[in-house]
């Protein structure tokens, strides 16, 4: 039996860059999807990406929510974006934070929760990308592999004096998918950095 083609992936920050940042987002009511991020993620599994979303929880740490909560958000998430005809392939969560639970390999830019995924899903890291709004969500790229995307949605505008020329700053999801499958093309690294 030959092994699984492995196929590249969207690795996904969610708050700020899939939904509307909120503070420590708790109350499913509060979830909103940013605004043409359904159609980006829609392009980018049609390209053939697996879409895995990684995401740091420090709340549940800090007491402000329990995982029951988080798991209450992400299932609106979910159903927000299954209404838009998107699936997620893998949901990767950390619940810690160094201050309270002590060092972890999952937090980000930690790449445990990535390499989690990869190994369920069989993910070719090289042609994958990472997205998020705060460099510690694309950061992973450096390590792993593949292309950053800082977007300036959620607090991108506020991180981007900081990214180094080896990741992409853009917009949102959609400039991202622009950038991935049209206008940049694949694997292009440091062309157009700034977007």
């Amino acid at each position: 039996m030959s092994a699984p083609v492995e196929r590249p992936a969207a690795f996904l920050d969610r708050d700020g860059t899939v939904v509307v940042e909120r503070h420590y987002l708790a109350d499913p009511a509060n979830v909103e999807l940013v605004p043409g991020a359904a159609a980006a993620l829609r392009r980018l599994s049609d390209a053939g990406y697996h879409l895995v979303l990684v995401t740091n929880q420090s709340g549940i740490a800090r007491g402000l929510y329990t995982e029951r909560d988080f798991h209450a958000v992400q299932r609106r998430v979910e159903e927000l974006l299954a209404a838009e005809g998107v699936h997620l392939d893998s949901v990767q969560y950390c619940p810690h934070h160094p201050d309270i639970t002590g060092p972890c390999d999952c937090r980000k830019p930690g790449t445990a929760l990535f390499q989690r995924a990869a190994t369920r899903l069989g993910v070719d890291f090289g042609r994958s990308i990472f997205v998020g709004d705060r460099l510690k969500d694309v950061l992973p790229a450096r390590v792993l592999g593949g292309r950053g995307f800082l977007v300036r949605t959620g607090y991108g505008t506020l991180q981007e004096r900081d990214a180094g020329d080896d990741i992409d700053i853009v917009n949102d999801l959609a400039a991202v998918v622009d950038r991935t499958l049209g206008n940049g093309g694949e694997g292009r690294q440091g062309e157009g950095r700034k977007g």
